[in-house]
């Protein structure tokens, strides 16, 4: 249950099963499959399935999508970049939300938060025509107000604040981008938005983040998978969520004492 619009006292965690694809892939057939990692995911304590279908299919395919449609009882949360192409499918699928990102064909995975600002008038339209079909529609953005702004100003009920930067960061650094997206996770709150944080989150990261009380949920997917090489999906989704939960309870008993 919420608390006045600045608190949530359960942080929900997304679950990004992409890197599942990309092993896959790697030999190619049809092992190891995403889906019976959204199913184990499911049993383990996530409370939504992410999937980033990209353009050039390098991991996620349109046939994982149209099966973690028809086949997973979580909410499914499609990353999607804003092209005709990808309006399309998502359409078409309807999944719970649509995350928009910014994609480039060269990249390793996600560089930076899109420029909802500077793109503000190429989004609109995907932002309505996804609205309209029920889709509850949110941007990955850096964790700036001119960025929450414009995802307000074109009717994105959600946002992603960007978190690599702060994963990524060691020190002073680090403590300068945590501050960043505690204030920007206060600001994008108070204006009516709800709040998400993800990328690059692990083990020794997750606490702070999960800390910040305005953020409702957490997308983490490469890190879960690359310690499911290790220990097991549902031993580290689990461990994820047990980081999480304490996080969480430690701000919500300091607010109520």
């Amino acid at each position: 249950m919420n608390k006045p619009n600045d608190f949530t006292d359960y942080l929900r965690l997304g679950v990004n099963i992409d890197h599942v694809a990309t092993i896959r892939n790697a030999r190619g057939g049809d092992h190891p499959d995403p889906l019976r990692a959204a199913h184990m995911a499911s049993k383990a304590g996530a409370d939504g399935i992410t999937a980033h279908l990209r353009e050039d299919r390098r991991h996620m395919t349109d046939n994982d999508i149209e099966r973690l449609r028809g086949e997973i009882d979580l909410p499914l949360n499609l990353e999607m970049a804003a092209t005709d192409e990808m309006l399309e499918i998502a359409l078409r699928h309807k999944p719970h939300a649509a995350c928009i990102v910014p994609e480039k064909r060269e990249e390793r995975t996600t560089e930076g938060g899109l420029d909802a600002a500077g793109g503000h008038n190429h989004l609109v339209p995907f932002v309505d025509a996804m609205r309209a079909k029920n889709i509850r529609v949110s941007l990955f953005i850096e964790a700036d107000k001119r960025q929450i702004d414009a995802a307000v100003s074109m009717g994105a009920p959600v946002v992603e604040l960007h978190a690599g930067a702060y994963c990524d960061a060691v020190g002073d650094a680090r403590e300068a981008e945590l501050v960043r997206i505690q204030e920007a996770a206060a600001y994008g709150a108070e204006i009516g938005l709800e709040v998400h944080a993800g990328h690059g989150l692990g083990f020794d990261t997750v606490g702070a983040i999960a800390e910040i009380p305005q953020l409702a949920e957490l997308n983490i997917g490469h890190f879960l998978i690359g310690e499911a090489i290790f220990g097991g999906l549902d031993s580290s989704i689990k461990r994820m969520r047990s980081l999480m939960d304490n996080a969480r309870a430690e701000v919500s008993g300091e607010r109520s004492a």
